[in-house]
């Protein structure tokens, strides 16, 4: 069974920076797509990031395209999420995921397509 665990979260003023990191443990990470989402109060958990088995694909939402970078590092069986010039908007629940139906060149960008996730950390951005 596959296992994630999410870390790094916490509260950072505007501008500021955070680095997410998720654990991934029970198969083999290099052979799952990964993904971030996060889910604000009151709203719909929404696609930030993803990224392809290997690492040499990612994709961004446009909210945060040019702020965000997504990596993996498969021999340590982790994925990051490296977060710039933080805006309070960014404030959510951050959640990593796991797919292990994607093929190694697929990003999936919708939730459903994710079989595993993590239990969510914390990024408050103040004003």
């Amino acid at each position: 069974q596959v296992q994630l665990v999410e870390s790094g979260g916490g509260l950072v003023q505007a501008g500021g920076s955070l680095r997410l990191s998720c654990g991934f443990s029970g198969r083999t990470f290099s052979r799952f797509a990964m993904g971030w989402f996060r889910q604000a109060p009151g709203k719909e958990r929404e696609f930030v990031s993803g990224i392809n088995w290997s690492g040499g694909r990612s994709y961004y939402a446009n909210s945060v395209k040019g702020r965000f970078t997504i990596s993996r590092d498969n021999a340590k069986n982790t994925m990051y999420l490296q977060m710039i010039s933080l805006k309070p908007e960014d404030t959510a629940v951050y959640y990593c995921a796991a797919d292990g139906e994607a093929g190694p060149f697929v990003i999936p960008t919708i939730r459903s397509e994710y079989e595993y996730w993590g239990q969510g950390t914390q990024v408050t951005v103040s004003s």
